[in-house]
């Protein structure tokens, strides 16, 4: 598919896909929507030691660079492994005009952020010392036959449903459901009342949380 480079309103880049009519992130702000959704309500609120984190799916990098970005501000006491699968992988000449490395104050961000993009793919990679990314080439509805250790922490970021219904459905949600661990936490910036009906169905405990900039509300779930 046809994609573009558009500039959101936080002043972060974003791909646009002409067929879809469709943005990889919220045109009010890609970075903002990413630090809110993924960190504010998802890597900060995981207290473990090892940190299982399963997201779907790997775009444009950005949830991967913002959560390494949160992970230095610790004391890396903790182990994160971060499993993100994609089917359509962006290309060098993307990565390169994207230079999201360029939105935060670390300079050590710009070698991690190439890192992320050219390490192999299907093969658990060190980023930086106590972070281990696993990029797999796939479809979502491969995940069933995918092993992976019990996730405790998802990242939910798939096409919104109006040009993806299939991705909002529940026979995803339970495969999503499966690989996860008794109170992991589910998040995304969707607020659906059909994906919140399907997760409380799986025995999740759903939240509403006040959404990122230009979004009301989003989804925490809790597998109980």
């Amino acid at each position: 598919m046809n994609r573009e480079i558009k500039t959101t309103k936080d002043g972060s880049k974003t791909l646009f896909i002409n067929e879809l009519n469709e943005n990889y992130h919220s045109h009010h702000g890609a970075l903002q929507e990413a630090e809110h959704v993924f960190i504010k309500n998802g890597l900060n609120l995981i207290y473990d030691y090892e940190i299982n984190i399963l997201e779907l799916g790997f775009g444009t990098g950005l949830n991967v660079l913002v959560t390494i970005n949160e992970y230095l501000k610790t004391d890396k006491n903790h182990i994160i492994n971060y499993y993100s699968l994609e089917k359509y992988p962006i290309n060098e000449t993307e990565v390169k005009d994207l230079a999201y490395f360029e939105l935060f104050d670390n300079p050590e961000l710009k070698n991690i952020y190439h890192k992320i993009h050219t390490c192999e793919w299907e093969k658990s990679v060190e980023i930086i010392k106590g972070f281990h990314l696993k990029k797999i080439q796939c479809d979502f509805f491969d995940l069933r036959n995918i092993d992976l250790p019990k996730i405790n922490l998802v990242y939910y970021d798939c096409f919104g449903a109006r040009v993806q219904p299939d991705l909002w459905e529940k026979p995803l949600f339970e495969m999503v459901s499966e690989k996860m661990n008794s109170f992991g936490l589910l998040t995304t910036y969707s607020s659906k009342g059909s994906v919140r009906r399907i997760l409380e169905e799986l025995n999740f405990k759903v939240e509403k949380k006040q959404g990122p900039p230009g979004k009301r509300e989003m989804i925490n779930a809790v597998k109980l």
